[in-house]
């Protein structure tokens, strides 16, 4: 590979670092032809960008990056693919899913939400990770609560007065 075709896979590779607040490192070696393309169209259809790369490409984009990643260097050994997202939690909810039936891939490292999580034993904390939309959905669900309960205290009371006065003016 010439020196220019390295320093275009470079920059690219940079350019998606800075443009996802959410990647992870997985080992996908010795998936055959036909689990690898499972997993490519499971990445596709969860909208996870899968991407296999060279280790010194990748850590060079990762210094060239905005991101705070030194911690993962030392895991840039061995077979590495790239998983990047948009939401924190898929590509780790994906790798759990499809380790249902196979022994890869393996998860090496994963940059969420600024942070750095190292090791497989992080599957179960990253999978549990609620995204931006979820915490958003919690929150408003919060803030319904109150309302719903005062506006139902005054529907009730309301037809409570709504009877009296009828009952009343039924009397006369």
């Amino acid at each position: 590979m010439k020196r220019s075709e390295k320093l275009e896979i470079i920059d690219n590779l940079t350019e998606q670092i800075n443009s996802y607040n959410h990647f992870y490192l997985a080992d996908i070696a010795d998936l055959n032809a036909e689990d690898s393309s499972d997993l490519r169209r499971l990445c596709f259809t969860k909208e996870v960008k899968l991407v296999v790369v060279k280790n010194t490409l990748l850590r060079k984009a990762l210094e060239n990056s905005e991101k705070n990643a030194e911690d993962l260097y030392d895991v840039l050994k061995g077979n590495t693919s790239i998983m990047f997202s948009d939401t924190g939690n898929v590509p780790a909810k994906l790798i759990k899913e499809f380790k249902k039936v196979h022994d890869k891939p393996v998860l090496k490292a994963a940059f969420v939400e600024e942070s750095v999580y190292v090791g497989e034993d992080q599957l179960g904390v990253l999978t549990s990770i609620k995204s931006k939309d979820e915490l958003i959905g919690d929150l408003v669900a919060l803030l319904q609560s109150p309302m719903k309960t005062v506006i139902g205290q005054l529907q009730s009371g309301g037809n409570k007065i709504h009877g009296v006065l009828q009952t009343l003016s039924e009397r006369e």
